[in-house]
């Protein structure tokens, strides 16, 4: 009988955190046609236009679980202000660049695809909701977040 208000108690917890994707209300426009594409590496890496751009859709979208401009510090995601933070303590710089390179790849199929284990979706899939460039612009903008 115990475990029946147990039971209820979690599945409340559970809904109180879903979350559901959608299209963030940005200016796309100022970003450049190359930065179109999924390929990687960052075709949009330093833009200034793509770190504004990113900050205001990462606020949008990505602050709900990952924290407003990024600092996930105290949030339920990881703190993405992390990610590739190892790259930089990379002396050679060829390896360095592909350690950033790995980064994007991950960052990008990340984004695209959710993240799901066991049956249980910890990220949704923003592919059908976020254009790369605006992918890009995300990570962008993660990557230049004051830490």
């Amino acid at each position: 009988m115990r475990a029946i208000p147990f039971l209820v108690l979690a599945c409340a917890a559970q809904s109180a955190f879903a979350f559901t994707p959608f299209i963030p209300q940005v200016d796309l426009s100022p970003l450049p046609g190359q930065a179109r594409t999924w390929v990687e590496p960052n075709p949009l890496r330093g833009s200034q236009d793509a770190i504004a751009i990113g900050r205001t859709a990462f606020n949008q979208t990505c602050a709900h679980c990952h924290g407003m401009d990024a600092n996930g510090s105290r949030m339920p995601a990881p703190d993405l202000r992390r990610l590739g933070l190892g790259c930089k303590r990379i002396k050679d710089d060829a390896l360095r660049q592909r350690c950033t390179n790995d980064t994007d790849a991950y960052f990008i199929k990340s984004v695209r695809y959710g993240k799901e284990k066991f049956g249980i979706v910890h990220m949704p899939a923003w592919e059908p909701y976020l254009k790369p460039e605006l992918v890009w612009s995300l990570r962008t903008f993660i990557e230049n977040a004051p830490r």
